[in-house]
C-alpha cells in the first residue's frame, strides 16, 4: 500500500478540503464510532438536531466514547444530553465545543485540558461534510450548494455507501486525465472530444462520446465532470433525463479511503411520476455499475508512483501538480495553481485528430 510520502505530494499526510463523513441518517443520538484522517472519532446528533464530530477518546482515562453497550450511561439513554456527550466510564460530559462541562462526582471545576478535538459538521443535501485542515484554518473555498436537492423537478439521490477502498486517493484523482481507459473499461466509443481544465481548486474533465449500451446511433453523451477540491466529484450528464452524479471519497488512513455515490435525475414532468422515479433508479444502478468498473481496478492494482505517459494519454502530470496544492500549506497553493491553470485538449478524437505535423 502506497502512502502520501511515496507519491511525494507534500508536507501533509491528509489533504486540506471539504470531505463527506456520512449520510444524514448516519448521525443519531446514539454515538457512532467512525475513523477519518487517521483519527478515531465519534459522530452523534444532539437533541437540537445538530450533528457533531469529536475525537473518540476521553482525556480522563482514554475511554472510547462510542464503543460501549453495558455502561448505565448508555443503558439509561443519558449519553447524549442536549448537545453534550457523556463518557460511559466516569460520566464526564463534554459540550459541543469539546470542553468538559460536568464531572458528576467532583466539586472542582473541570480541568482546562479536559477537552476533545472537534470538527464542525455541515449537513447538506442529505450528507454530512467536514472541513479538514491540519493548519486549522477556515475553509478557503465553499462547499458545493447541490441546488437539485430542493428542486422538486429533480428526483433526489439515495447515497450509496460503497465502503472502504485500499487505494491512495491519488489513484482515484488520476481518473480525471485518463482518456485511455474509457474505451476498454467503460465502453466509450466514437469519442468526439476529451478536455481538462484547471482553475484554482477546480479540476474539470469534459467528455463527449458514444457508449456501447447507454447511447445508440450517432447520438453522443456529454459529461461535464469536476472536482471541487480533493474529495468531491460531480458530473453533469445531458439527455432525456439529465442527471447529476456525486462521488465523494474521504481518507480513512494513509492509503485507504471511504467512498459514497449518489445520483440526481431530472424529471421531464413538473411532478415526477412513478415511471420517472423508476427510470432514475435504473440510472443510479447503472452509474454504480460503471463506477464499480473503476473500483475493481483501483482495488487490485499496484500503486502508480510514476505514470509511464505516452502520446495519447491525458495530462496526468498536470492533475498531479494540481492535487499537490491540498497537501501543502495554503500559502503555497497559488504556486501549484499557476503551474496548471488553463485548458488542455487531448488529441486522438474526432474533433481533435492527431496533428502529425506538430
Amino acid at each position: 500500500m502506497a502512502t502520501t510520502n511515496d507519491y511525494r505530494l507534500g508536507e501533509f499526510t491528509y489533504p486540506r478540503g471539504w470531505f463527506m463523513i456520512g449520510r444524514s441518517e448516519d448521525a443519531t443520538t446514539k454515538p457512532e464510532a467512525v475513523r477519518y484522517f487517521g483519527e478515531d472519532m465519534v459522530l452523534y446528533r444532539g437533541q437540537s438536531g445538530r450533528v457533531f464530530l469529536m475525537e473518540a477518546y476521553c482525556p480522563h482515562m482514554g475511554t472510547h466514547l462510542a464503543k460501549n453497550t453495558t455502561s448505565y450511561v448508555v443503558i439509561d439513554g443519558t449519553q447524549v444530553e442536549g448537545d453534550n456527550i457523556r463518557c460511559p466510564y466516569h460520566a464526564w460530559r463534554f459540550g459541543p465545543d469539546g470542553r468538559c462541562n460536568d464531572i458528576p462526582y467532583s466539586p472542582a471545576p473541570p480541568p482546562k485540558k479536559a477537552c476533545l478535538k472537534s470538527w464542525q459538521v455541515t449537513e447538506r443535501a442529505g450528507c454530512l461534510w467536514v472541513w479538514n485542515d491540519v493548519e486549522g484554518g477556515e475553509a478557503d473555498y465553499p462547499l458545493p450548494e447541490f441546488p437539485q436537492w430542493d428542486d422538486p423537478t429533480w428526483i433526489n439521490w439515495t447515497i450509496e455507501d460503497l465502503g472502504e477502498l485500499g487505494s491512495h486517493p491519488q489513484e482515484i484523482i488520476d481518473n480525471m486525465a485518463d482518456k485511455g481507459h474509457l474505451v476498454p473499461v467503460h465502453g466509450s466509443q466514437d469519442m468526439e472530444l476529451f478536455e481538462n481544465e484547471f482553475d484554482g481548486h477546480i479540476c474539470r474533465q469534459i467528455l463527449k462520446a458514444g457508449h456501447r449500451t447507454l447511447t445508440s446511433g450517432d447520438e453522443g453523451m456529454t459529461n461535464d465532470t469536476w472536482y471541487t477540491g480533493p474529495g468531491i466529484l460531480q458530473s453533469a450528464m445531458v439527455g432525456d433525463y439529465p442527471s447529476h452524479m456525486l462521488i465523494a471519497h474521504t481518507p480513512v488512513d494513509d492509503g485507504v479511503v471511504k467512498v459514497w455515490y449518489g445520483l440526481f435525475v431530472k424529471s421531464p414532468n413538473a411532478v415526477p411520476t412513478d415511471e420517472d422515479v423508476a427510470i432514475a433508479k435504473a440510472y443510479g444502478d447503472a452509474g454504480v455499475q460503471a463506477f464499480a468498473q473503476d473500483f475493481e481496478i483501483w482495488g487490485n492494482k499496484r500503486p502508480c508512483i510514476h505514470p509511464m505517459m505516452v502520446r495519447g494519454d491525458g495530462p496526468f502530470d498536470k492533475v498531479r501538480i494540481w492535487y499537490k496544492q491540498f497537501y501543502n500549506p495554503r500559502a503555497a497553493a497559488a504556486q501549484y495553481q499557476t503551474r496548471v491553470n488553463g485548458l488542455y485538449i487531448s488529441r486522438g478524437t474526432t474533433r481533435d485528430p492527431w496533428d502529425d505535423a506538430a
